[in-house]
């Protein structure tokens, strides 16, 4: 039969009802003759309660330690569950990411995966076993545990399907599937049959929750039969796959929101050639990532500047450019941290005119300011206040998915 990846996340294995309902998904799918690797998240909040466990003791506390505390959370969820597969009457194994073969790099609270190793995990298939291993963690060249940041554990699941040649990767998750909009907040959003590997990518890259975007990228690269399904309704989830049945009429798959946003202008820049060279490779240097640029036309031997940077990264770039003002010579920097990007995603946007001015026109209906603008062939994506934000997708969701407003 064959071999599948379930993946589970901290809402999932939350407490031991939830626990216990993990282990009957992961034990009818091994009662179907399959062998079953299973990863898990920390539990509910345990990671935010290590932090500030941490912040306690030592709030400047190093990388390295910090995840040696943070991995614990995945071992306190992988062994527990595999209690409760055996209570039922089946042999399972709980391995950590480093006993699981996992191999990453040295950047600690950030790791990316080197390879993984498989030659523990299918011994243990091989003796029929249930295999959960501990998300989220992997090992460096110094055998020092190591955690791989933001949505870890769909990049260990995807990771360890491609290592294993899995026949499945499914992501279990508190909702249906990947919707048109996050169903907890938007009226009317809908669950998702099939999406592309670059419709998901965009959507996870641009706020949606449901996936990780290095899982995507991942699970792309390596054509992972992918799917995202709810852990307690049992309702078939939605497919990520490299083409769709559907592609040729699709014009908006979905709507996203991001709030970890901050908008930077330079203003009164001299107008001259190498002022964004120098401005962009400043950031580049500080691994400060920016998103949106606007410039505006230049006018009395002088132009501004924008852009968008994470929030996080705000302050950073604010003192990177004040550091700076000599050499690229502007007048002064403004920070905004209460904005908001909201973006369409849609294979089928780029031969299909019109779409983006539909997304302006529910805007404009709302009365909603747009202050940048970003496009690509897949998404459009704008810049809002934040205090708007929760209205936009609403209003730009109504235009493009109510039943008389359909793209």
């Amino acid at each position: 039969m064959a071999l599948i990846v379930q993946k589970f996340g901290g809402s999932s294995v939350a407490d031991a009802d939830k626990i216990r309902n993990v282990a009957r998904i992961v034990t009818e799918t091994y009662r179907m003759g399959h062998s079953v690797v299973v990863v898990l998240s920390a539990q509910g909040d345990t990671t935010d309660d290590l932090i500030e466990k941490a912040r306690e003791i030592h709030p400047g506390a190093s990388k390295r330690e910090m995840d040696m505390l943070l991995a614990t959370g995945e071992q306190i969820s992988i062994s527990l569950c595999a209690m409760a597969i055996e209570r039922m009457g089946y042999q399972a194994i709980s391995l950590t990411g480093w006993q699981a073969g996992m191999l990453t790099d040295s950047a600690y609270s950030n790791a990316r995966i080197k390879r993984v190793r498989t030659e523990r995990i299918q011994k243990e298939l091989d003796k029929k076993k249930i295999v959960l291993v501990a998300g989220f963690q992997g090992i460096n060249k110094y055998d020092d545990i190591t955690t791989l940041g933001r949505g870890g554990s769909d990049t260990s699941a995807v990771a360890l399907a491609t290592a294993l040649h899995a026949d499945l990767c499914q992501i279990y998750t508190d909702v249906d599937g990947v919707y048109t909009a996050d169903p907890r907040v938007v009226t009317g959003a809908r669950k998702i049959d099939e999406i592309t590997y670059d419709e998901m990518l965009e959507l996870a890259s641009l706020g949606a929750q449901v996936l990780h975007n290095r899982s995507v990228e991942m699970a792309k690269r390596y054509n992972v039969n992918l799917e995202v399904l709810s852990s307690f309704s049992g309702k078939p989830g939605t497919k990520v796959k490299e083409v769709v049945k559907t592609m040729e009429k699709t014009h908006v798959s979905g709507v996203a929101k991001d709030k970890n946003v901050a908008r930077i202008a330079l203003v009164e820049l001299e107008d001259q050639p190498g002022i964004a060279f120098k401005i962009f490779s400043l950031l580049a240097k500080k691994n400060i990532n920016v998103d949106i640029i606007l410039q505006s036309i230049g006018r009395d031997s002088s132009k501004d500047i924008s852009f968008t940077v994470a929030r996080s990264d705000a302050q950073a770039a604010r003192e990177l450019m004040e550091e700076n003002r000599d050499i690229i010579g502007f007048k002064s920097v403004e920070v905004n941290e209460q904005v908001a990007k909201v973006s369409i995603v849609g294979a089928g946007m780029a031969n299909n005119a019109g779409v983006a001015c539909k997304m302006f026109e529910a805007l404009f209906s709302a009365g909603i300011n747009i202050n940048m603008i970003s496009t690509s062939e897949i998404k459009v994506s704008v810049l809002v206040d934040e205090r708007d934000t929760e209205r936009a997708v609403q209003a730009i969701h109504d235009r493009f998915f109510s039943e008389f407003g359909n793209a």
